[in-house]
């Protein structure tokens, strides 16, 4: 009869769950920590991908996202009218500097730099768009994605 536990009774009173199943403290400590309200986890109510976060961060998160969105889309629109138009204000500015330091880039060379650099804007700010709407509210994980469709309407 000593007091140390001998190596089948530690195991036995590490265990959660009933005699005979192998749940540990550590499974259960985990399945916790991942249901904090605050904690960002992935959604199994709505789409897969979709993150759900605290409404500040998820306001905070729309709002730039979407604001960097536009303005690299915009931007990159821009470098395309610069790319196709000779007497684009873009176009003259960027010649205007290159002439103020002695260099006189080919019309080609400007065209393409423009259009790649259009493209690549354009392609940005549609990552950024989409990646930004992946957060979700807590209260916004409806079965279809719309949190409208939960409500009974009268």
């Amino acid at each position: 009869m000593s007091d140390t536990p001998r190596e089948g009774d530690a195991a036995a009173a590490s265990d959660d769950g009933p005699p005979g199943t192998t749940a540990s403290a550590d499974g259960a400590n985990a399945d916790r920590s991942s249901s904090e309200p605050d904690a960002p986890v992935a959604s199994g109510e709505g789409r897969a991908r979709d993150v759900v976060v605290p409404i500040a961060l998820y306001k905070r998160v729309t709002a730039y996202s979407t604001l960097a969105a536009v303005v690299t889309v915009v931007l990159g629109f821009v470098m395309l009218d610069a790319a196709t138009l000779n007497v684009s204000l873009t176009r003259q500015l960027v010649v205007g500097v290159f002439g103020a330091v002695g260099i006189g880039p080919s019309e080609t060379l400007l065209t393409a730099l423009f259009s790649l650099a259009g493209l690549g804007l354009i392609a940005f700010g549609a990552g950024v768009y989409v990646l930004g709407s992946r957060f979700r509210a807590p209260g916004m994980t409806g079965g279809n994605g719309n949190s409208q469709d939960d409500d009974a309407e009268v």
